[in-house]
């Protein structure tokens, strides 16, 4: 290709007046009409004639961007075509795919692929899961125009809430639009519903979504009144459940709990990985409350039968129904045994001044923000043995439950 000499400079686009063409050289041209405004043009000689292919207004199109054009057009004049019949020729191809929506390539990609479903209930589950979460967003949109932002549009409202669906409809939008690649009717490139090096990036992978179960919970404000309530209540299932909700643990992990793991003159609860939800260590700081409950079941210590604190029949653990039984012959069904660990958090939040950090690590939830997980190295013992004493404080007030 010829060297270009470049011409024109910012100052002298700007300061041009008069009427006619000014050259910036390799056929770019600055084009000042009779009323002063300017736009460029690419001029070229096709079979003899003199034609102009228009590059933009100067509003629009800088002096590099129209460099850009024209050298693109010159490519095309290198490869034998007319930069303006490639132009309608893209415009023609471009309104042929604009007028094929997802949705109508849906319906053919379906019609295309209905030999090779199993039976009548997958593809009806096929067609399903496009019509209810992919048409409502993607349905009427070009499919010549769908982007990585419309399928993540589509994707994301159910990506945690069903993510086996999800994961469904991520692969059959990929497949519409890979369709639509191989009948020309999308241009060449990646597919925006493509997981790897896509999506993948963008969301997480479905099998490492954790499944979030909404527990029904007590009020806090309920909470001292429950208490008094339950401590009438004889059995060791009921005990057991003072002593969760007081250490705002998992039902499993006090079940579980073992004399081994308890230093009473420390009063810490050192729960091992292998019992944690998180497969971490977790100290659990105790209060005059909880201890007391531990003294009460002391009389019962047996190590040599597994040293249980709270031990079931024949000095197994108790069930996992045990203390949501507890529950139900309080009368108080509709709420859950995890739903205490709700009920914690909610005081912490809305009637303590306890940084989150320090309730979160409480119910000892992982810290999912990797930076701030890095700076936060202790497990604020002190800190929660403070949160932990207030907590049994105001679970002992009957008259918090108004």
């Amino acid at each position: 290709m010829a060297r270009i000499i470049r011409k024109l400079t910012a100052q002298a686009v700007t300061r041009a007046t008069k009427r006619g063409y000014l050259p910036d050289g390799g056929g770019l041209y600055l084009q000042v009409s009779a009323t002063g405004a300017k736009s460029w043009v690419f001029r070229y000689r096709q079979a003899g004639r003199l034609r102009e292919l228009g590059l933009g207004s100067l509003h629009t199109v800088g002096l590099a961007e129209a460099r850009v054009a024209a050298l693109a057009a010159r490519k095309q004049r290198l490869d034998g075509a007319d930069p303006i019949a490639a132009r309608k020729s893209g415009r023609a191809a471009s309104a042929a795919s604009t007028a094929r929506t997802f949705a109508m390539v849906a319906e053919q990609w379906l019609a295309a692929h209905e030999c090779g479903y199993r039976n009548d209930k997958h593809r009806a589950q096929v067609r399903t899961t496009l019509t209810t979460y992919a048409f409502p967003t993607l349905g009427t949109m070009p499919v010549a125009s769908i982007t990585t932002g419309d399928v993540l549009a589509a994707l994301r409202p159910i990506w945690q809430r069903a993510p086996e669906t999800a994961s469904r409809l991520r692969g059959r939008i990929e497949a519409v639009l890979s369709y639509a690649k191989a009948m020309h009717w999308r241009e060449a490139g990646e597919n925006p519903a493509a997981w790897k090096d896509n999506l993948d990036h963008l969301l997480p992978a479905t099998g490492k979504i954790a499944r979030v179960e909404h527990h029904a919970a007590l009020p806090w404000q309920n909470m001292g009144s429950f208490m008094a309530e339950l401590r009438q209540r004889d059995g060791i299932g009921a005990t057991a459940l003072q002593f969760t909700i007081l250490t705002a643990a998992r039902s499993g992990e006090t079940r579980g709990a073992a004399w081994s793991e308890i230093d009473l003159p420390a009063a810490v609860w050192t729960i091992p990985a292998a019992r944690m939800k998180a497969g971490r260590e977790h100290r659990v700081p105790l209060s005059d409350a909880a201890l007391a409950v531990l003294r009460h079941m002391e009389p019962l210590r047996d190590d040599k039968a597994g040293g249980l604190v709270f031990p079931g029949t024949k000095a197994k653990p108790l069930s996992d129904m045990s203390l949501s039984a507890v529950v139900r012959r309080m009368g108080r069904g509709g709420i859950t045994v995890h739903g205490f660990r709700s009920t914690f958090r909610d005081w912490c939040a809305e009637a303590t001044n306890y940084p989150r950090e320090i309730a979160e690590a409480a119910l000892a939830h992982v810290n999912r923000d990797k930076v701030e997980a890095a700076y936060a190295r202790g497990d604020h013992l002190a800190r929660r043995a403070r949160l932990m004493a207030e907590w049994a404080e105001h679970c002992a007030r009957p008259a918090a439950g108004g």
